[in-house]
């Protein structure tokens, strides 16, 4: 699996990554068990939870019974600031705040350490500097190796690594906001931040909720059991109207390239120079087989240039 550097953190991270958001919650320990084994099989190193994932940090508590020794083999990102309903503050960017949620991520991970803590979200109530002096005293005590922001606006963006700057500290290494070929909206504001910057990009939701997994076809059925036939909300906002048709003209361009969908919507992905590592969920263990060979599309200049007439239309 393709390692690549994450931001200026001087970290590693495997093209694909795991999301670990369905641990605790859609399937038990056992199962999570099993797609962890497969994960670090595979050679992916890079695994993405939070401490919301799982409800009462269900998913932070599953990896770190999972892990044991292998704790050192991967590089273990999690989040915090979004309410928890143990610790409901509502300004959680203070530096109390944050110390108490790392603890309580360090114990259920039963790790000394966090590779990459994100903040979940901004916290419009508390300075920017208060959050970053809070993590940097974490960085200097060794339980956070690096930084970084995730939903995030452009400007809030900017603004955070700009205060990074005037504190003498590093501060954001990377970002994680929604990207696919039916969402391509940070590429407007936000990319340009992260390249002026030197932050890497970490998408989640590549496949749209599951839109460009290659289960779901205008005109034809919603597969039993699956993620937007269980949920109108998802199915409108990912596979409604223009953007089911998008999602027939991709399936077309990459089955006429002797490809799936998926492999072009990770394979684009990976094509994009900013990004770090992509967040792929996994239920099963083959899931993650088939994650791992789908970035294996090189796709060319001319590609590209059709990808984008493809999604950008209308």
């Amino acid at each position: 699996m393709e390692l690549r550097a994450l931001g200026t953190s001087g970290l590693k991270v495997s093209l694909i990554g795991l999301g670990c958001n369905n641990f605790g919650g859609r399937i038990d320990l056992e199962a999570t068990r099993k797609v962890i084994d497969a994960t670090l099989a595979a050679g992916v190193n890079h695994l993405d939870t939070a401490d919301i994932y799982g409800g009462g940090g269900k998913s932070e508590d599953f990896i770190g019974q999972c892990l044991g020794a292998r704790r050192k083999d991967v590089v273990l990102a999690t989040k915090f600031a979004k309410p928890m309903a143990d610790n409901p503050a509502e300004r959680r960017g203070t530096r109390t705040y944050i110390l108490s949620a790392v603890e309580a991520s360090l114990r259920r991970l039963r790790t000394d350490w966090i590779d990459l803590l994100y903040m979940h979200e901004p916290d419009p109530g508390t300075p920017i500097e208060e959050t970053l002096r809070a993590t940097e005293e974490l960085t200097k005590a060794g339980k956070v190796r690096a930084l970084a922001a995730s939903n995030f606006s452009p400007g809030e963006t900017g603004d955070a690594v700009e205060a990074a700057k005037r504190l003498g500290i590093a501060g954001f290494v990377a970002t994680q906001d929604e990207y696919s070929l039916l969402e391509r909206g940070i590429e407007d504001a936000l990319l340009p931040v992260l390249e002026t910057h030197r932050l890497s990009l970490v998408p989640y939701f590549p496949l749209a909720g599951g839109a460009l997994s290659g289960k779901y076809r205008k005109g034809q059925p919603m597969p039993e059991g699956a993620r937007l036939t269980g949920s109108a909300t998802y199915a409108d906002r990912f596979f409604s109207g223009q953007r089911a048709d998008k999602v027939e003209r991709l399936v077309a361009f990459a089955e006429s390239r002797g490809h799936t969908l998926l492999d072009l919507a990770l394979s684009w992905l990976a094509a994009r120079p900013q990004v770090a590592s992509i967040i792929t969920g996994a239920t099963k263990p083959e899931q993650i087989e088939t994650n791992v060979k789908a970035v294996g599309w090189k796709l060319g200049a001319e590609d590209l240039a059709e990808v984008d007439r493809i999604t950008r239309a209308g």
